[in-house]
């Protein structure tokens, strides 16, 4: 993953298209958008998976969408499953219609836990906001990498 950061550092702040990062599920999607300077996160909703590619059309259309950044949920001995076959199908329908788009696959296992402890202090935190607290931590980590990326340069 660091050699993946490595070469989209220079595509990344070569333009300011925006970032957004995807926590799919079968039920539900949580968006999650980077800020103009690629600091920080900020939540852009939970949606049905067909409700999520809409919504990112829509800002694609109207911001410019640069790269996506899709959880990819491997098995904690970091092999891939059921789950990353599904993720890949959703991938595929984003081909669909964002051909000009750089999908990047993240790690993200641990970050629906990672959002759980998070909401902890609110006992009856419904799932559609682990899932947006998930897409923005998945977001937080590409960011953060690419920041780091950019220090060691």
């Amino acid at each position: 993953m660091f050699e993946e950061c490595i070469v989209l550092k220079s595509r990344l702040h070569s333009n300011s298209r925006r970032i957004v990062s995807i926590d799919y599920g079968a039920k539900r999607v949580g968006l999650s958008l980077a800020d103009p300077l690629r600091l920080f996160t900020q939540p852009f909703g939970v949606f049905t998976p067909k409700v999520a590619i809409e919504k990112l059309v829509d800002l694609h259309d109207k911001e410019s969408i640069g790269t996506i950044v899709i959880g990819w949920p491997l098995n904690e001995d970091g092999t891939e499953g059921q789950a990353t076959r599904a993720v890949e199908r959703y991938i595929l329908q984003l081909r669909q219609h964002f051909d000009d788009v750089e999908i990047v696959r993240w790690d993200e296992r641990f970050t629906s836990k990672e959002a759980k402890s998070r909401l902890a202090m609110h006992k009856k935190q419904k799932r559609e906001h682990i899932d947006q607290v998930a897409a923005g931590l998945i977001l937080q980590e590409f960011l953060d990498s690419i920041s780091e990326t950019t220090r060691t340069d």
